[in-house]
């Protein structure tokens, strides 16, 4: 099948749990026109037999976005690839980095370490299945199984399948003894090893992730691999990404500022709440829009304190930048 072209992918923001779903993104966008956005991790099973709509839909505004499939049976995984295709995603990618114990019962995320061949069985049936670019999403390795000799090993096996495009944690997983937070901060960082398999397979595609919290990070990371992906950071401070087109992507457009941003979400929130959204499950992602600046706490409590009260709606979000900016009425 005829493979589109490949999304670049110099700055991305990684799929989180809770966090970068199709609001998220949309705030992502207005920040910066080119960063590749990601979904959230969806399970093929809740693709499959949930509300697919509630899942996939997504605002074309949100563009370019790549959806990451959780799962370990190879039909399944090429049938939600389809579902993808379908609904306009410009690349599926599978998780093979998740340490949850949900996960991990249900035999996908970071345990498909220890299984390269059935990941490639995965990669393969999606690749025949869509014509959309399939990555792999992984660690540097789990447990005691975290040699460079075994990463060599899943990427040539994987890479062989028809994938072309890593992302690749600088930490390794301890499947037992961490939790999921714990394992995003105490294995330490060897961004070396990940430098390591990009000099090793030139011809693939390394995108490098964790621990990455500013653009000058990012810039020293791009001399040695293809892309870089931040993940947390670019939640708790959206506006991180500001500088990311024209520092690079050579966008000669001003950034748009804060103020900006915040207009255009306050009449996105104002639509998503006529659909019936509900005014938290905007709100919670631009606690951090003033990350560093005077005030940012009392913009966040204030948010924090009127969201829930009766009949709320963007006047709360008006107020609250009352408290941080001369915002327009």
């Amino acid at each position: 099948m005829d493979r589109q072209a490949l999304p670049d992918r110099t700055v991305s923001v990684a799929p989180m749990m809770d966090c970068t779903d199709r609001h998220d993104r949309y705030l992502l966008r207005l920040i910066s026109r080119r960063t590749l956005l990601y979904t959230e991790m969806i399970p093929a099973t809740t693709l499959i037999y949930g509300n697919r709509d509630r899942c996939l839909a997504f605002h074309t505004f949100e563009q370019p976005v790549a959806l990451q499939i959780g799962g370990s049976d190879p039909s399944q995984m090429a049938l939600c690839a389809r579902y993808g295709e379908d609904y306009g995603y410009r690349e599926i990618n599978m998780n093979v980095g998740c340490p949850s114990d949900r996960v991990r019962s249900g035999q996908f995320g970071a345990c498909l370490m220890a299984r390269p061949q059935r990941v490639a069985e995965c990669v393969h049936a999606m690749a025949d299945s869509v014509g959309l670019p399939v990555t792999v999403k992984c660690r540097i390795g789990i447990d005691d199984h975290d040699t460079p000799e075994n990463l060599c090993a899943f990427i040539d096996t994987v890479s062989n399948a028809g994938c072309d495009v890593f992302v690749i944690h600088a930490r390794k997983a301890w499947l037992n003894g961490l939790s999921p937070r714990q394992n995003r901060t105490v294995p330490p960082l060897r961004y070396d090893i990940v430098h390591a398999i990009k000099s090793e397979f030139p011809h693939l595609t390394i995108v490098i992730n964790g621990g990455i919290t500013s653009l000058d990070a990012a810039a020293r990371q791009l001399e040695s691999v293809d892309g870089v992906m931040i993940g947390r950071q670019a939640y708790a401070n959206p506006y991180l990404l500001a500088d990311v087109d024209r520092r690079f992507y050579g966008d000669r457009q001003p950034a748009v500022s804060r103020e900006a941003v915040l207009e255009q979400y306050i009449e996105y929130c104002a639509q998503q709440l006529a659909a019936g959204c509900r005014l938290h499950w905007l709100t919670r992602h631009i606690l951090g829009l003033f990350h560093g600046q005077p005030r940012a706490k009392v913009w966040r409590r204030y948010l924090s304190e009127h969201v829930h009260d009766p009949g709320a709606g963007v006047e709360v979000i008006r107020d609250a930048a009352r408290e941080v900016l001369p915002l327009a009425s």
